[in-house]
Parts: structure tokens; C-alpha cells; sequence
């Protein structure tokens, strides 16, 4: 059987544990960050604060995406409200893309009226250190976020380790200008570390917009789907049909099975019992729906002798027959 992720579903409350920390997370960084930007002068750390600002805001809005989707089913929602995760996820793209069109930006500006930088020493340090907490800290996001199948804590994971990417780009920078003196050196890398976290923003766009739009489970858990039903229904059953999706954390898949057509419903019912129960313990959390077709009657073990009559023609006889005893019965006529 392929490998899929089996790990139990959790509470969203579970879930918020992590995303608490990357809010703590990002009003530390935003804090050094912006120390940092204000002492030097540098664009480019002013660039790394504020994508840093993006993640507090992106942090506040999954906390609430996480408590709405924990949310049972209701008379409006009918399959819960896991997609909220997507949403989550669609915000922080889209923040993304707000950061790099204003690092950008201010990095133009900088090539155009320059400025100089000044006490690139501390400004390297207090960058280093926000890098440190950033990385720390988005690797957890990123490993919870798929050890429990929540693209919110993963996006937000994705998200920091974004601003490590920044935030060692322009470290780079700052550095070249250590050694070199070349002030143009630091609108530049903002401009490079802007346009390399648009792929960023984009991919966690389209991977919320696919959610969205009901993809599938990934191609390992729908083979452990089709291998446990395989294993219950054995070789006189046919899975004729699999359809699954995924609402952020949760399952679904809905299977059509045809079963020998001398089946009674109590046994076909029993089946897709079993079912169920063996899908959610291979993909805990999954939600099952199992639709039974009859097959072909099993054929009579014995059959009569060929007359080479068609059935028709044999009806039509039995239903003769009657009539014709009764006639032998009556004797001859009276003349």
C-alpha cells in the first residue's frame, strides 16, 4: 500500500498553538527589523521590515481562518467549513504580493535618489538575529503544517521562510556595501529579493485557488484508497467508481462498488460499512460515502436439457397444456 499521510485529525484549537507563536513571532521581527531599517537608513532592511509587517497581518487573518474552520456543519454549510483554510492561504499570497510591489518600489526610488547607509554593523546584527527566529520557527509551521494537512500553518510557514530568504539577500547586500562601498548595491538586491518572493505569493495563490475548486487528494492517499477498498471487498466485488476531494483538512471520497446481484441489502449495507470504517482507519478524518450497484444474478448450478426452444416458445407450451388435458378429459363428442 502507498504511503499517505495518516496522522489523526486534530482540533483547530490545537492548531492556533502554532499560529499564536508565528504572531509573537512577527511582532518580535518587525520590531528588530525596523530598528534595524531606521539606524542604516538601507532600503533594503527596510524592504525585509516590511514584508516582516505582511506576516503579522498574515498571521492575524489565518488564526481566524483556523477558528472558522473548526466550525461544525450547519444548516448553511453542509460539509463543515475547512475551505476557510484556503482563504487563509489566498490572503497571505496576496500579502505577499503587496510586500515585493512595495519593496520594489522603494528600491526605484533609492537608484534615483540616493541615499547613503550608515552603521551597517548593528543593522547586520539585528538582521541576523530576526533571520534566526524567523527560520526557527517557520521550519516548525511548515512540518505541523503537513504532518497535519493545514495549508494554513504551512502557507504561514512558507510565508516566514520567505522573509529568511529576504532577509538573507539583503544581508548579502549590506555585506557587498561593507566591502566595497557601492551604495547602489542596495536598491539593487531589494529589487532581486522583490521579484524572487512573486513566485512565492503566486504559488501559494494557485495552490488555494485549486483548493478551491475541489482538486483531488493527492495521488498516494487516492491509491491507499483504492488498495484498503480492495482488501475489504475481495475479488467477487468491483469498484467501478472513486471520486475524492479535500476541503483544507479534511476528506472526502465518494466510491460506487457493484456486488453479485443475488446479494441481500443487509449484506451490500455491511459491506459498505466496512468500508467506511477501513478508509477512515487508513486516512483517519476521511468522510466515506459508499453507492452500491447490483451486478449479473449468479447463474443456476444446474441448468435444463437444450430442446432447442427459446424461452418464449416454452412459455407458450406450459401455458397450452392446461388446455389441452382439459379436452382429453371430456371424451368424445356427442354426435
Amino acid at each position: 500500500m502507498t504511503d499517505a499521510t495518516t496522522d489523526a485529525p486534530v482540533s483547530a484549537r490545537f492548531l492556533m498553538k502554532f499560529m499564536w507563536l508565528s504572531v509573537f513571532t512577527a511582532l518580535a521581527t518587525v520590531v528588530i527589523k525596523g530598528v534595524a531599517a531606521a539606524v542604516t537608513g538601507s532600503v533594503g532592511l527596510l524592504s525585509d521590515a516590511l514584508e516582516s509587517t505582511v506576516n503579522l497581518v498574515a498571521a492575524v487573518v489565518a488564526l481566524w481562518a483556523l477558528r472558522l474552520s473548526d466550525k461544525p456543519a450547519d444548516h448553511n454549510h453542509d460539509f463543515g467549513h475547512g475551505k476557510a483554510e484556503y482563504m487563509s492561504s489566498a490572503v497571505e499570497g496576496s500579502l505577499i504580493f503587496v510586500a515585493a510591489a512595495a519593496i520594489i518600489i522603494s528600491a526605484i526610488r533609492r537608484i534615483i535618489t540616493p541615499e547613503p547607509v550608515e552603521q551597517l554593523g548593528l543593522g547586520l546584527l539585528l538582521a541576523v538575529v530576526a533571520s534566526v527566529l524567523n527560520g526557527v520557527v517557520g521550519f516548525i509551521l511548515i512540518r505541523k503544517g503537513k504532518q497535519y494537512r493545514s495549508i494554513t500553518l504551512e502557507a504561514d510557514g512558507r510565508h516566514l521562510m520567505t522573509d529568511v530568504m529576504t532577509s538573507v539577500g539583503v544581508l548579502v547586500g549590506v555585506g557587498l556595501i561593507l566591502l566595497t562601498g557601492w551604495q547602489i548595491l542596495d536598491p539593487i538586491v531589494a529589487i532581486v529579493v522583490g521579484i524572487n518572493i512573486l513566485f512565492t505569493g503566486y504559488k501559494l495563490v494557485r495552490r488555494s485557488v485549486v483548493g478551491l475548486l475541489d482538486a483531488a487528494l493527492p495521488p498516494e492517499e487516492v491509491e491507499t484508497i483504492r488498495d484498503t477498498i480492495g482488501d475489504v471487498t475481495g475479488r467477487e466485488v468491483e469498484l467501478t467508481d472513486l471520486r475524492t476531494r479535500e476541503s483544507g483538512r479534511q476528506r472526502f471520497a465518494q466510491v460506487t462498488i457493484t456486488v453479485p446481484g443475488g446479494w441481500t441489502v443487509r449484506r451490500s449495507h455491511d459491506l459498505a460499512d466496512a468500508v467506511e470504517d477501513a478508509v477512515d482507519e487508513a486516512l483517519p478524518g476521511t468522510t466515506t460515502v459508499v453507492h452500491v450497484e447490483p451486478g449479473q444474478p449468479a447463474e443456476p448450478t444446474t441448468a435444463p436439457a437444450d430442446t432447442g426452444a427459446t424461452s418464449a416458445e416454452a412459455s407458450d407450451r406450459a401455458a397450452d397444456k392446461p388446455a389441452a388435458e382439459a379436452s382429453d378429459n371430456e371424451g368424445p363428442a356427442a354426435p
